[in-house]
């Protein structure tokens, strides 16, 4: 099973072909510049589709109590690449609003029902993260 760094490299190598479809969840890489190194930093997400141009994440880091190196580093600079299978795409992130995270989480928890859980172990409110192409 692919995981972590692994993953990551499976997924770029094979344009997706390896590691898109993970335990029944669809993949997708995201690489954002690091808040503090300003280095590129990628990491693979279980994500949906919303709309016509945006995509779903969520900020769980396996229930931990903070989040994400990821997020921490798309609040300080939205600017973020996005692949999608062969598909590469700079997208702009923003953390979903408090009205906007109640459908979206749930629309999250139908693929991965287990982000609950992750949510009461985490003991703060898990980010969802809405990712929409922009034109370079």
């Amino acid at each position: 099973m692919l995981t972590g760094r692994e993953h990551v490299e499976r997924y770029l190598a094979t344009d997706g072909a390896e590691g898109h479809d993970w335990n029944g969840m669809p993949i997708l890489l995201l690489t954002t510049t690091g808040r503090k190194s300003g280095a590129r930093h990628t990491t693979a997400l279980a994500y949906q589709p919303d709309g016509d141009d945006g995509l779903l994440v969520v900020a769980s880091k396996r229930g931990a109590a903070e989040p994400p190196h990821w997020y921490l580093n798309l609040v300080a600079n939205p600017r973020v690449e996005v692949q999608v299978k062969a598909d590469r795409y700079a997208a702009e992130a923003r953390t979903a609003t408090e009205d906007e995270r109640g459908e979206l989480w749930r629309k999250m928890t139908d693929m991965y029902p287990g982000y609950d859980e992750l949510q009461v172990r985490a003991g703060r409110q898990i980010p969802v993260v809405i990712l929409t192409r922009v034109s370079q």
